[in-house]
């Protein structure tokens, strides 16, 4: 069994037992998590589609860790204006892991 949910602007295939890694949700270590925002929930030959999303599914999953991504830099430039400027990024991430997968 297994689900695509969306999470920060982005799509994930989860299965129960897997550890994912997310934008940043608010919440302590080992806290709870209801992720309800699922798109697809397949069961072996079953598949269930939303539109956009399916109505009373969801994706119970526990906070493993709160940490940050690399950090990127960003740097513009134009040639011959003397216009530099640099700044650096760096992404706030929450790993979780899927328990239950509820369709």
């Amino acid at each position: 069994m297994y689900a695509i949910i969306e999470s920060g602007g982005k799509q994930y295939r989860v299965e129960p037992g897997a550890v994912v890694v997310l934008e940043r949700i608010p919440g302590e270590v080992g806290s709870q998590v209801d992720l309800d925002r699922v798109l697809l929930v397949a069961d072996g030959s079953t598949v269930k589609v939303g539109k956009p999303t399916l109505a009373g599914a969801r994706v119970l999953s526990k906070i493993v860790a709160q940490t940050r991504g690399e950090k990127i830099d960003v740097f513009k430039f134009k040639k011959r204006k003397k216009y530099r400027r640099k700044t650096g990024h760096r992404q706030e991430l929450t790993q979780v892991r899927i328990g239950e997968i509820i369709a």
